[in-house]
């Protein structure tokens, strides 16, 4: 395709390491998608690039050098990325985590067997083939999906879709996480069929879950971080507003042999409240909510309701207990998310003490100049 050149301010972004370049950069028009060999105003050439025409994201730089973008590019981008996730403790984790690994606008999860892929951008649908046939002999999956069902796709005038790319994948994959097995759901689950981003921090909770204890796992959604908690405390409470997640979540302990989760339905914060009232305690309480900032103008409402939860959670912690709270909403950064917690711990009446911060796992990179590629954080706290 013909080259499209780029303003200086365009070309630096990419020079000091973030691989987008807007609309408002473009010195020419991008006609359609597909790669493009993108130069500085001068013809000076920086690199290749994903074309996204009705997208803000004009360009997102995919390869410096002159280098064909083929399937045999595909495949070594993939095994590289691969190669970074050698010793994970589960079959199933993240392969590509798009920008992350430079693989931009790409997510590819593996669920033992099975692979599920999305495709995000107006450019990459054009490489659809070549990714697809990259991927079955990379990681010779028995199925792939393509859970193209998102709506970011909507802003690149592509369909949301879910299609069978290859292969057979099934309604639920079993998948191991550590000691602990659960049920995935690739076809209309969350994300890709499970929160595969979390599955550090539930290993490190059950690492700190007091042994013969009592812990609460809220917004338990299938109950992920109750299953690794139950394998080593003595009682989990599991609680969600949803009864279909909570009969999954009972599946899962069925799964695993585990009888020490009481799974609760109801509101979390009215619960936690109930619970402060009734005086109940927990030797560790897990809260992990959905996003509650879906954009920028929902931060302060998302404030408020992140502090009134991790206050409730402090209140009903028993002596010494920890608190293990995470967010996973990109417009929630670190520095104020730990800012909520610590107001929430003024306003808790109890003395808090920060052990941990916590960051995404190797398998979901946080690039640093690139912070699109971050959204989920977390802390350890513990009751003094």
């Amino acid at each position: 395709m013909k080259a499209v050149r780029v303003s200086d301010r365009g070309a630096a972004r990419w020079t000091r390491g973030h691989p987008w370049i807007f609309r408002s950069d473009l010195l020419d028009e991008v006609a359609e998608p597909g790669v493009v060999p993108v130069t500085d105003p001068r013809g000076r050439f920086l690199g290749q690039a994903l074309a996204s025409p009705r997208s803000e994201i004009r360009l997102r730089l995919l390869e410096r050098s002159d280098a064909p973008i083929d399937r045999a590019w595909w495949r070594t981008q993939l095994r590289a990325a691969l190669a970074r996730r050698e010793g994970i403790d589960a079959n199933a984790y993240r392969v590509a985590h798009g920008e992350g690994d430079a693989l931009p606008s790409l997510v590819v999860d593996r669920y033992d067997r099975w692979v599920v892929a999305q495709l995000l951008s107006a450019g990459l649908e054009t490489m659809r083939d070549d990714i697809v046939a990259a991927l079955s002999e990379v990681l010779t999956p028995a199925g792939i999906l393509l859970r193209n069902d998102v709506p970011v796709r909507k802003q690149e005038g592509l369909a949301e879709e879910v299609v069978l790319a290859a292969g057979t994948v099934p309604d639920a994959i079993e998948v191991r996480e550590g000691a602990v097995r659960y049920l995935a759901a690739p076809w209309d689950g969350q994300k890709t069929g499970a929160f595969l981003d979390q599955r550090e921090h539930r290993m490190l909770a059950a690492e700190l879950v007091r042994p013969g204890g009592t812990a609460l796992d809220c917004f338990a959604y299938h109950g992920s971080f109750a299953l690794h908690m139950a394998t080593r405390t003595g009682r989990v409470a599991a609680l969600d507003a949803s009864r279909d997640a909570l009969a999954r979540g009972t599946e899962n302990a069925v799964l695993n042999g585990i009888d020490n989760i009481d799974w609760v339905e109801g509101d979390a914060f009215e619960a936690l409240r109930e619970w402060e009232r009734a005086g109940r305690r927990f030797d560790m309480v897990v809260v992990d909510p959905p996003a509650f900032a879906k954009h920028r103008g929902a931060l302060g409402q998302a404030l408020r309701g992140y502090g009134e939860i991790n206050l409730r959670a402090m209140r009903i912690l028993a002596p010494g207990g920890v608190l293990l709270s995470a967010s996973c909403s990109y417009h929630l950064h670190r520095p104020e998310f730990l800012k909520m917690l610590a107001n929430a711990a003024a306003d808790s009446g109890r003395r808090m003490t920060l052990e941990r911060v916590l960051g995404q796992a190797v398998d979901h990179p946080e690039v640093i100049t690139i912070p699109e590629t971050g959204y989920l954080k977390g802390a350890v706290l513990r009751a003094d």
